[in-house]
């Protein structure tokens, strides 16, 4: 199996117990969101390149270390992908944005494209894919694919919540892929919605919840 990293933090685990509750309101939710992605891409981040340069302090000359120009591509899966990017941007702010859009059929469960948008130095970059849930597994394989057959060839993928069917099912088609959750849950329902959960994270991010 391909590497996979399960946040075990106090802070992210109490911040996942109010997403996971259903009064949790729409700001809260998407606040939380964000603080979570904050927090996921601290340790993310741990291996990103870095280049040596040289500043004046206000006493001398010195080397310092400074990320690699165009080193980090972040791809938010629309449209709940969106809730993690403010956080992602937080703490890497210089961080180009592609955008890959995955619709769910919810008869096949299957995901379908409908938009890509993605850098021209994607070929390079460290890729950073977001997504609040990993639950079948099919948008971030979908996405994935999409990303190669660009050029890609450094990917991350991070969610807030999946399950050991969607961790299965990226890293055997993609055991190069490295996936970060906050935290794992035990099985998808008929619906494929991931249980306990937390509902649908678009529709609670933007408040869709009780659209038709």
């Amino acid at each position: 199996m391909g590497f996979t990293h399960i946040f075990d933090h106090p802070l992210i685990h109490h911040k996942i117990s109010f997403l996971r509750d259903k009064t949790t309101s729409t700001p809260q939710f998407r606040q939380i969101v964000n603080e979570i992605a904050m927090l996921m891409a601290y340790e993310i981040s741990r291996d990103f390149p870095l280049v040596t340069t040289t500043v004046e302090t206000p006493l001398a000359s010195t080397e310092c270390k400074r990320l690699a120009e165009r080193s980090v591509v972040l791809v938010p899966i629309l449209r709940a992908g969106l809730g993690m990017l403010e956080g992602f941007q937080f703490v890497v702010p210089s961080a180009s944005v592609g955008h890959i859009g995955m619709a769910r059929n919810e008869e096949t469960l299957e995901p379908e494209p409908y938009y890509h948008k993605l850098p021209g130095h994607v070929t390079e970059a460290h890729v950073i894919v977001l997504d609040p849930m990993l639950a079948t597994g099919g948008s971030a394989c979908n996405a994935i694919d999409f990303l190669k057959s660009q050029g890609a060839t450094d990917i991350t993928f991070a969610a807030i919540l999946g399950t050991d069917q969607g961790l299965q099912k990226v890293h055997e088609a993609h055991p190069d892929v490295r996936v970060y959750l906050a935290e794992k849950d035990p099985v998808l329902n008929e619906h494929g919605y991931i249980v306990p959960g937390l509902g649908d994270a678009g529709d609670r991010i933007f408040g869709t919840v009780d659209a038709d």
